[in-house]
């Protein structure tokens, strides 16, 4: 059975944009220099055959092709590559080089999805057969900007594997290019697409007194056990309705910010913090709507890193003994504090944020990294195929403690929260307490 689970490698190579595109160096922000940037962003999209579409026409990986080369016309900085200072330092992408294009590859696995679970936890095929290899042509992988594999299954359904430089797309911007393949996979014209591309780095503030904190370190950080959990639609109505109609009545909470503090809770009380010692919680908020001077209609097209990471700080016993309505007050609060303090780090303005780096990503085990992948647009790519049954973001880091909130199965009501966020020996507790609504 491992045999027939295995992924076939068919070919690799490099492909360009469909038209003649402007070659030279384009300007990276300083946010896209953030050093943490430089990793690629691995996630797999998995898609359920479609009997009607699988009985004639091209296959996907010849569909995906053909319209990633479209795509890349008025996307050519994703076929660049990363340009570096001497010393190392990341400087701009040199677009239209020898050598330049996104690596391609097309696979087949003998398999049907369903013997795999669709790839659920823990996945039945190595997520590095499902993820593009860099070819052995490339001999600074630091360089790259995109790669993608398209895995065919013996049942029609097919896998999306992509690997994302996070110095030229953050999150939104990465769905956005996804949903233009998608677009022009499905027969749209260039003229017809919704979101037009805008590179528009110099709207991105650059803070020349901006402190730049040190990259996270495995040095002494604790091996973090991953869990993934569905939640229903009625346990995320149960917690809103507690906001909503308790001491919070009159005001408005999110999934995310019921299901966020559910989480910090439970990891709080799990893991055994100590109660007067504090506990930190940071999410990524987007801040195009804060740049609408420099990026027109909030930042529309926009497809660099433009977001603020926002961290909120509270006694562990605080954290742990409230009500979830107010555990959800306390990130809403921190929400508020945002385009001031944004504005703050922007300007440059002397001891901004306490003289402290923003951005900084540590293994400290007290802080927890939250994102929302749910509204980001990954889940509504369409290829011809239809949407993805489910999206799996992957992690190489198991030292630094993280919950993702993605959409669950598609049709399927409520959310899928995917985490790596306490010890092996605490996993349990942190289960339990997440499945306890008392």
């Amino acid at each position: 059975m491992a045999a027939a689970k295995s992924v076939e490698r068919l070919a690799q190579r490099l492909v360009t944009p469909a038209e003649p595109t402007p070659a030279g160096p384009l300007r990276l922000s300083w946010l896209d220099r953030y050093p943490t940037q430089m990793a690629l962003i691995e996630s797999l999209h998995v898609f359920k055959p479609s009997p009607d579409r699988d009985a004639a026409g091209a296959g996907p990986a010849s569909t995906i092709q053909r319209a990633l080369a479209q795509a890349l016309v008025q996307y050519y900085p994703l076929a660049g590559r990363l340009g570096f200072t001497e010393d190392g330092g990341l400087l701009q992408v040199d677009c239209g080089g020898d050598g330049s294009g996104v690596w391609f590859t097309e696979a087949t696995a003998a398999c049907g999805l369903e013997d795999v679970e669709y790839l659920e936890h823990p996945m039945m095929i190595a997520k590095d057969e499902l993820l593009p290899p860099t070819p052995a042509e490339e001999k600074d992988e630091r360089r790259l900007v995109l790669l993608v594999q398209v895995t065919t299954f013996a049942c029609g359904g097919f896998v999306v594997g992509f690997r994302f430089s996070h110095a030229v797309a953050d999150g939104p911007g990465a769905a956005q290019f996804m949903a233009t393949v998608g677009d022009l996979a499905r027969g749209l014209s260039v003229e017809s697409l919704a979101v037009q591309p805008q590179w528009g780095r110099e709207a991105i503030p650059n803070p020349a007194a901006a402190v730049i904190g040190s990259l996270p370190s495995p040095m002494g950080a604790k091996h973090l056990e991953y869990l993934a959990m569905d939640i229903s639609a009625d346990y995320i109505g149960h917690y809103k309705a507690q906001y909503n109609n308790g001491a919070h009545g009159g005001s408005w909470c999110s999934a995310f910010e019921v299901l966020v503090a559910k989480a910090w809770q439970s990891r709080t009380r799990a893991a055994g913090f100590e109660p007067d010692s504090d506990v930190h919680l940071c999410f990524a908020m987007n801040a195009r709507p804060l740049l609408h001077a420099s990026l027109p209609r909030a930042g529309a097209g926009f497809y660099g890193n433009c977001y603020y990471i926002m961290r909120v700080t509270a006694p562990a016993g605080k954290v742990a003994g409230s009500s979830i309505p107010d555990v959800v007050k306390i990130i809403k609060d921190g929400k508020r504090r945002m385009p001031a303090e944004f504005t703050r780090w922007a300007t440059g303005e002397a001891g901004a944020n306490g003289g402290k780096d923003p951005y900084q990503i540590t293994s400290d085990y007290r802080t927890l990294l939250v994102s929302d992948w749910s509204r980001l647009g990954f889940a509504e790519v369409d290829y011809g195929w239809g949407p993805p049954a489910h999206v799996v973001p992957l992690t190489n880091l198991d030292y630094i403690a993280t919950c993702i909130l993605v959409k669950p199965w598609a049709h399927k009501p409520g959310a899928r929260l995917i985490t790596q966020c306490v010890t092996p020996d605490r996993v349990a507790a942190f289960h339990q307490g997440m499945l306890d609504m008392n």
